[in-house]
């Protein structure tokens, strides 16, 4: 006996036809890349670098700095984290972002583009302490609102540790001062020079609505080593701020520099520009488990920095100081051998680790504490006494100029919501393009691009810049490598393998949608998209 077609679980009658019964249906969707998700100022890194390929330079920028105000500085002293996470990792190299974020940077101060004015004052005044990065950012982010921002500081000349603790061959100070000054031709007051002892006080008499404190990490941790010259002993912030001042102190021909942190590594790679014949490192774990960037330790040691892992110094004498030899336990910790060493050395540079100069907020009823970073909302880096921020090396979080400017865009945006009594709401975040949901047949083989360096017997004689710049052609090459993970960017991959003609293109800039009478579900589109924009989901 013959069956009615339309009682079969499976198949349905569309136009006198029979047809497939669709379980799942194709939708398009963004994710979220992952150079964006792991970058610690909020970039939208993904469409500046697409803006570049399309040859849009200073829409890129301004994109760029929506979120950091200084790509010419994160260009040269980020460590990049979101080169790491990047997709492109698995093929044939990661995107060099930070090149093209320095390259956009360079060309804004070729060009002399400029911060647009906001278009109206919003009548209300913020108080910024310290002009480092996490201050400048905040700064900078409150006035494009509409605010009156003040900055002071501590120190003669804005820029905080990236000044006084980045060396130069690093970061050209002409880049850092002229990335300044585009926030004080946007109106920010700065005010240097300047200790702020009674927060409150300044605060009231300012009228100022809101504060946020960033006043960075200027203080060495200081042990006790027994010694019988403490004239040979600095402390490595004090020293590399008395460089980075003008001043060339006399250290002598062999300098030994005790720590593993990035700021060991500065301090060490000056010592050689000031003329120390040797300069070695002294850590008491192993160099696996030193807390220096890899590009740091591989910079040194291309200058001729020795490391003397798994030591630690005992006492300091006249012309030389005793270390003795460490081991790792079963719990991966450092401990004494007994057995000890002799080094000679002019001059011990500490470098052990950094602390902020807090005392001033402890007079303040309420501030709370952990040692001496100030306590803050997670969310909101507010302290608990109502209308003061804090952000940077003054909050407890990881210590580098990126982190430093996203909390200060992260407080701008609290503070102007807080200012009006408005609830700042957390934006959800999309699902991550991670690298299993590429189909990665659309992209042929691209090589990173490398810049230039200048040859290493060549640094150590002055602090000219080692690293030099994308040409042109090469940051826009470096650009076209981004995969636009999670993003359509418009291939017609799906328009060209859907059997159904479902894919309906809707003109450049605005993507496709689906005829979805026409679809059955095949996941043809779904399964090439390169970039994993689409997707496939339960039939409703």
């Amino acid at each position: 006996m013959a069956r009615d077609i339309t009682e079969l679980p499976d198949l349905a009658v569309e136009g006198g036809r029979v047809a497939p019964v669709r379980a799942r249906m194709p939708i398009y969707l963004d994710r979220l890349p992952p150079c964006n998700n792991a970058c610690p100022a909020g970039e939208n890194i993904q469409e500046w670098l697409r803006l570049v390929k399309a040859g849009e330079e200073e829409a890129a920028w301004r994109e760029l700095t929506k979120a950091n105000p200084f790509p010419a500085i994160h260009g040269r002293v980020c460590y990049h984290p979101c080169e790491a996470a990047c997709n492109r990792e698995e093929l044939d190299g990661a995107v060099s972002i930070h090149s093209v974020e320095r390259y956009l940077g360079d060309l804004a101060l070729e060009k002399g583009w400029q911060f647009e004015k906001p278009r109206f004052s919003s009548g209300r005044k913020v108080l910024v302490i310290g002009a480092g990065p996490s201050g400048l950012s905040a700064a900078c982010q409150l006035a494009r609102m509409g605010h009156a921002v003040e900055i002071r500081d501590s120190s003669p000349v804005p820029g905080g540790m990236m000044r006084y603790g980045i060396p130069e061959y690093r970061l050209p100070r002409n880049v850092l001062d002229a990335e300044i000054n585009r926030l004080v031709q946007l109106g920010v007051r700065i005010t240097t020079d300047y200790t702020v002892k009674d927060l409150l006080a300044e605060q009231a008499e300012g009228g100022f609505e809101a504060v946020f404190v960033a006043i960075g990490a200027h203080l060495s941790k200081r042990i006790d080593i027994p010694n019988r010259d403490a004239s040979k002993i600095v402390d490595a912030v004090t020293f590399l701020r008395d460089v980075a001042s003008g001043e060339r102190p006399m250290i002598g021909r062999k300098v030994a520099v005790y720590g593993g942190g990035n700021t060991a590594m500065d301090a060490a790679r000056v010592a050689r520009r000031l003329g120390a014949e040797e300069s070695i490192i002294v850590y008491r774990r192993t160099e696996a488990q030193m807390p220096a960037h890899a590009e740091e330790k591989e910079g040194a040691l291309a200058e001729g920095v020795k490391m003397n892992w798994l030591r630690t110094i005992s006492s300091v004498d006249e012309s030389d100081l005793t270390v003795e030899i460490m081991e790792i336990d079963e719990a991966g910790k450092a401990r004494g051998t007994g057995r000890f060493e002799k080094l000679e050395a002019d001059t011990v540079i500490l470098a052990l680790g950094q602390e902020t100069d807090s005392n001033f907020l402890r007079r303040i009823p309420g501030m709370r504490f952990d040692h001496d970073v100030v306590q803050v909302n997670p969310r909101t880096l507010m302290t608990d006494v109502p209308g003061i921020f804090a952000g940077g090396d003054a909050v407890p979080s990881d210590r580098t100029v990126t982190i430093g400017v996203g909390h200060g865009k992260r407080a701008a945006r609290q503070i102007d919501a807080w200012l009006v009594g408005r609830e700042s709401a957390e934006r959800p975040k999309h699902d991550l393009a991670s690298f299993d949901k590429l189909n990665l047949w659309y992209f042929g083989d691209a090589r990173r691009n490398t810049q230039p360096e200048l040859e290493a017997d060549d640094r150590v004689t002055d602090f000219d810049e080692i690293v030099g710049g994308l040409n042109d052609e090469h940051a826009h090459t470096e650009a076209a490598r981004c995969l636009s993970c999670g993003n359509c960017f418009e291939c017609d991959g799906c328009l060209g393998s859907c059997p159904e003609d479902a894919v309906i293109k809707l003109g450049k800039g605005d993507r496709y949608r689906y005829d979805y009478n026409k679809c059955t579900g095949c996941a043809t589109c779904y399964e090439q998209c390169p970039v994993g924009a689409i997707d496939m989901i339960e039939e409703a």
